[in-house]
């Protein structure tokens, strides 16, 4: 391993934040406190030393368990190791590593060292891991070998080139399964002195936009979710949670998630796959507690577990979130996967919803939660008139704030001046997109969305993305997507396309083209669909939403036909 050459990043850009007196309201009411990532990394692998804290696989496929002290030192050593290709304090690093250790090791090493984790999924492409690099002004790409096929130095060389078209420093490569082929260089890396309320990680949003958006997180509000989640979920050192989820999601990461174990002292388990075949082996093995699922994967589970019969006497809850969960799959959970579910409704930008295990089973079975905090606020709204709140009972868009729901997106003006104007509300409300109904008990039951955006399978897709690639295209004059209902995905793609006269219907090459522009796999869509013409708006086919309802209502209607 070459030790590259030091370069000067920029410093972290300034973002939206909490206004002086909510920030000093949410310290003196002991929701935030001045524990830092790097302070929650020490202290919790210190506190835990004996339990153990991580069971999975590492990137070459040999079975791994670390104690909570194995894992204070295997973070010591990757921040040792990132150090040595120039990572410093304050330096941004994308993470894009499938459920491996390693994973768990990089992302504490940099909130060890003081850098800052971009969480990034291993299915994400040039297109995606280009944008995070450029907007973070990244240091360092991390990835694991090639498991899926995929040539991670070749798609390095597409981000870097991407990257430097816009004038940004490409990122180094750090691929972890070549460290144990060099030393972890220099000298042990000091545990960075990081006040609460600097920037510590980011996240990704779902986006209703193709540029992608990050999510700027400190440790003061972000902890004070992840201790509340854990509270909420009954979380301690018997706790052993496996996550088959991709780890990097928020779901997974801290509703209660990864943090919420660590915190906590219990157990995480990390599957290399979904698959109810590796799930139910896991949870056999290592008495898992709990899980999280999304609704498809909670119906594959189901469906799995009526025909094999498995072991999961251990469990005691199935979370199931990302998604709205269908009433009728709802009332399997429990009988069939043997854990009480519990539903989890919530978004990267803060607001999360739990049902209770003191919540009577049709508030459980039938809503997606309420908030999690007693300060959260939420406002359900008329879509056409926001200023104008329903009552209980009544369809409404969504808006929330609180002292962990961020007020604006991370990056230059160029890149969040209008998404933030579009997202927050002037009184720093987030505008989530979701249309719910809200019961009077406070439980929100998920309607739809009111953004321009395709929830599958949990995975949150912004439809102008696939469309613009779609009208690249010179034989494609129109094109928009659509999601339509899915038993199984909750929505799948469906990509309506108007051609050129005489041009011969081709999906596979279409889908081949998304492919090749460096799409991630997940947003290529499910099925094409080849109209003449495009049904009239109201307003003539200026207004793209409208457009996009009708024609989801169209292909919907043939469906059931």
């Amino acid at each position: 391993m070459t030790t590259p050459t030091r370069s000067t990043r920029s410093r972290a850009l300034p973002y939206p934040r909490h206004g002086e007196a909510e920030r000093r309201r949410f310290r003196e009411l002991g929701l935030w406190t001045p524990e830092s990532f790097a302070d929650f990394v020490v202290d919790r692998t210190r506190r835990y030393a004996a339990n153990t804290a991580v069971v999975g696989r590492d990137c070459h496929g040999a079975e791994v368990r670390w104690t909570y002290a194995d894992l204070g030192q295997q973070a010591a050593l990757a921040a040792r190791r990132l150090a040595s290709y120039g990572v410093a304090r304050g330096d941004r690093v994308v993470v894009a590593l499938p459920n491996v250790v390693e994973y768990l090791a990089v992302v504490l090493g940099l909130f060890r060292m003081g850098a800052v984790p971009v969480f990034a999924l291993p299915t994400h492409r040039e297109i995606e891991l280009g944008q995070f690099c450029t907007i973070a002004d990244a240091a360092a790409l991390v990835v694991v070998g090639d498991p899926d096929g995929t040539d991670h130095r070749g798609l390095h060389k597409l981000v870097s080139d991407r990257v430097a078209e816009q004038g940004v420093e490409p990122p180094v490569l750090v691929d972890v399964e070549e460290w144990e082929r060099g030393d972890a260089g220099g000298v042990a890396v000091e545990v960075a002195d990081v006040a609460a309320d600097e920037l510590a990680f980011l996240q990704l949003s779902g986006g209703t936009t193709g540029i992608s958006k990050l999510i700027p997180r400190a440790a003061e509000e972000y902890l004070y979710s992840v201790r509340a989640s854990a509270e909420i979920c009954g979380l301690d050192q018997d706790t052993v949670m496996l996550v088959v989820l991709p780890a990097s999601h928020n779901f997974p990461m801290s509703s209660p998630g990864i943090l919420g174990v660590l915190h906590a002292g219990g157990t995480v388990v990390l599957a290399p796959d979904p698959s109810p075949r590796t799930g139910f082996a896991l949870i056999a093995r290592e008495h898992v507690t709990v899980t999280a699922l999304v609704p498809p994967l909670a119906q594959a589970w189901i469906s799995a577990a009526r025909r094999r019969r498995p072991d999961l006497s251990s469990l005691r809850t199935v979370q199931v979130g990302g998604a709205k969960l269908n009433d009728v799959v709802a009332r399997d959970v429990e009988p069939v996967l043997h854990g009480r579910l519990q539903q989890v409704f919530g978004m990267a930008e803060g607001l999360v919803n739990y049902t209770r295990d003191d919540d009577p089973d049709e508030l459980v079975l039938t809503t997606q939660g309420r908030p999690m905090s007693a300060y959260d606020e939420v406002r359900v709204v008329d879509p056409d008139d926001p200023s104008r709140e329903v009552t209980d009972g009544q369809e409404g868009a969504l808006l929330t704030r609180g002292p962990y729901t961020i007020r604006g997106y991370y990056g230059g003006p160029s890149w969040t001046e209008a998404v933030n104007a579009s997202s927050f509300t002037e009184d720093g409300f987030y505008r989530t997109g979701d249309l719910v109904r809200r019961h009077p008990s406070g439980h929100l039951t998920v309607t739809g969305r009111d953004k321009d955006q395709i929830n599958r399978a949990g995975e949150k897709i912004a439809t102008d993305e696939i469309e613009g690639h779609l009208l690249a295209r010179r034989e494609v004059l129109d094109a928009v997507a659509v999601g339509l209902p899915d038993a199984y995905l909750g929505e799948r793609i469906c990509a309506v396309v108007r051609l050129e006269p005489g041009a011969e219907r081709r999906p596979e090459e279409l889908a081949e083209a998304l492919r090749t522009a460096g799409l991630a796999t997940y947003k290529i869509p499910d099925s094409f669909v080849f109209l003449d013409d495009f049904p009239a708006t109201h307003v003539g086919k200026n207004s793209r939403r409208e457009l996009r309802r009708l024609l989801t209502d169209q292909l919907a209607d043939q469906l059931t036909d």
